[in-house]
């Protein structure tokens, strides 16, 4: 099982700020949690969004929590579906739109999560799958 440390949030924060660097997407704040929903890294890059410090983290926690993509989540909570109302739960901390993306280890078990915010809900999908694939390849 693939343990989520420091060393490992910073090379995801990295790779994602790296991405955004090489990029057309704005600031971005970048949150990895390990497999409790514990915050185990978090960085706010200069000028991003102030809002988007909660909404990183808690991207990351419903990643976490519901062991699903928050773009999953967005299409389970519409009306009429299975998660509908979700975002109301866990004191409002479920996010219902993309940019955060669990973290697997090898044998498909989540182990945590990360969670990006700061442009469009495709900018931070776009920079959160590339501190997935960092994650992926480390």
């Amino acid at each position: 099982m693939t343990e989520v440390t420091l060393d490992v949030a910073t090379e995801i924060i990295e790779a994602s700020e790296n991405h955004v660097g090489e990029s057309d997407v704005p600031p971005m704040c970048i949150a990895v949690m390990d497999e409790g929903g514990n915050l185990v890294g978090f960085h706010r890059m200069d000028g991003a969004l102030l809002a988007s410090i909660d909404i990183a983290q808690n991207k990351a926690y419903s990643a976490v929590s519901l062991k699903l993509d928050t773009e999953t989540i967005h299409e389970a909570s519409q009306p009429g579906e299975s998660l509908y109302g979700i975002g109301e739960t866990n004191d409002g901390r479920i996010i219902t739109f993309g940019g955060g993306l669990p973290l697997e280890d090898d044998e498909g078990t989540v182990v945590g999560g990360i969670g990006v915010s700061g442009g469009s809900v495709e900018e931070d999908v776009e920079v959160a799958h590339a501190g997935l694939e960092a994650f992926e390849n480390g």
